[in-house]
């Protein structure tokens, strides 16, 4: 399969992906348009999302703590035949001060299943008690270790999303900044990659989970007294020369969703061959929906897809996640 593409995919739109869109339009974009409003909300969600509790996991799935010098995490393992000797670095999302390793189970276990390897679930320092140099510092610092661990950069996949996918393309910049190896590919689901205070009119009106003016002034939260334009704050600003084949998976109507087209373009403009996939109708991040969206489940086969891509074609293919 060719990596440099773009990608439409064609589904009939299922009755799940109708009834959760249509709840999220009716509660949660309106609840994140109120409360979103006062840095005291930061601190209140930030709280909620920490004593949420995960999902059920299957039965093949394990799940062990690990530890780093300023952050935790974990390590998921599920399916047979992983490869201990390669490992996916994982950035969960929650706009930088909600959810964390434990609420994205439901992507992370798949994400073994499908790289058929360990999965590592970085629990990176978030705001609003810390700074978004504070989380880039983490997640360089776990890719080093997984380094100083044994890893070979090739043998390491970086994946994240929203959030995530801001700091995931962050920490490829910086690893490529300071002359450190880049891992073998990256997978970008939702990402964030613009903290600009720019106006997003594109799907605006049809997201139904993200209101625009919400996702500006938490950019403009974040990004008081640093440049917004730095590339290490807006990675759609950076320049991608060097870096490793990425994918990138977007819903046609997020408000986020030319935030990663974007992006897709620029690294194409430098050389890095881009899996940019739009998925009609779907909602911001909806791959963490897989435990009830068919089409979230599919997702996973296309991620499947663009890793066994990465494969020299003597190698076996990749297993797919259920």
């Amino acid at each position: 399969m060719q990596i440099d593409r773009d990608v439409i995919p064609d589904y009939p739109l299922s009755w799940q992906a109708r009834a959760l869109t249509g709840l999220m339009r009716t509660t949660l974009k309106p609840a994140s348009s109120l409360l979103m409003r006062h840095p005291l909300a930061l601190h209140g969600a930030a709280r909620l999302g920490r004593l949420a509790r995960p999902m059920p996991l299957p039965a093949h799935v394990g799940v062990v703590p690990a530890t780093f010098a300023a952050c935790g995490g974990e390590w998921i393992r599920a399916g047979q035949g992983l490869d201990e000797r390669r490992v996916l670095l994982y950035f969960h999302g929650g706009g930088y001060f909600a959810c964390s390793p434990r609420t994205h189970r439901p992507i992370t276990w798949r994400l073994s299943v499908t790289a058929r390897r360990p999965v590592l679930a970085l629990d990176y320092r978030q705001g609003p008690v810390h700074p978004l140099s504070a989380s880039l510092s983490d997640a360089v610092e776990a890719y080093s270790c997984l380094l100083d661990r044994g890893y070979e950069p090739g043998d390491v996949l970086f994946a994240g999303d929203s959030a995530g996918g801001h700091l995931t393309l962050a920490t490829l910049l910086a690893l490529r900044d300071r002359g450190l190896p880049a891992p073998a590919a990256a997978i970008c689901l939702s990402p964030w990659t613009d903290l600009t205070d720019m106006p997003r009119r594109a799907n605006r009106w049809q997201d139904p989970m993200l209101p625009e003016g919400r996702i500006r002034w938490l950019a403009r939260h974040w990004t008081a007294g640093l440049d917004a334009r730095d590339p290490l704050v807006s990675p759609v600003l950076g320049d991608y020369s060097g870096l490793p084949p990425l994918m990138i998976v977007t819903g046609s109507t997020e408000v986020l969703r030319d935030e990663g087209h974007r992006v897709a373009l620029r690294a194409r403009q430098a050389g890095v061959p881009v899996t940019y996939e739009e998925w009609p109708r779907m909602p911001h991040v909806f791959p963490i929906l897989a435990d009830v969206l068919p089409e979230a489940r599919l997702a996973f086969r296309h991620v499947a897809g663009f890793l066994s891509a990465l494969e020299p074609p003597s190698s076996e293919s990749t297993a797919v996640a259920a």
